[in-house]
């Protein structure tokens, strides 16, 4: 069963130049993954500091797989480390 991911980042102005190369990287490395269906990066059009990463996925496995790959990991924690927190996500079954 298809499942989203929701990851939601809050981005200070001042690191947005360097966030969106690392959240390009992540989607680049992500659409060659099994399972991997879309993804869209979406920002708040009344709070420009909040992102919201939208990923499909085919199973929760196969996001699982991804989760745990070392190219994703890698580029997962510059991001961390460049907005100071760990990042989350929630996993939605459709329906």
């Amino acid at each position: 069963m298809a499942v989203k991911i929701l990851i939601r980042r809050r981005v200070p102005k001042e690191k947005e130049a360097k966030l969106l190369p690392l959240l390009l990287d992540l989607r680049s490395k992500a659409t060659v993954q099994p399972g991997y269906i879309s993804g869209e990066t979406l920002r708040n059009v009344n709070d420009p500091g909040d992102y919201m990463v939208i990923s499909t996925w085919q199973s929760v496995e196969a996001w699982k797989a991804w989760e745990a790959n070392k190219g994703r990991a890698e580029v997962q924690s510059k991001i961390d480390s460049l907005l100071g927190e760990k990042t989350t996500y929630n996993v939605y079954f459709y329906g």
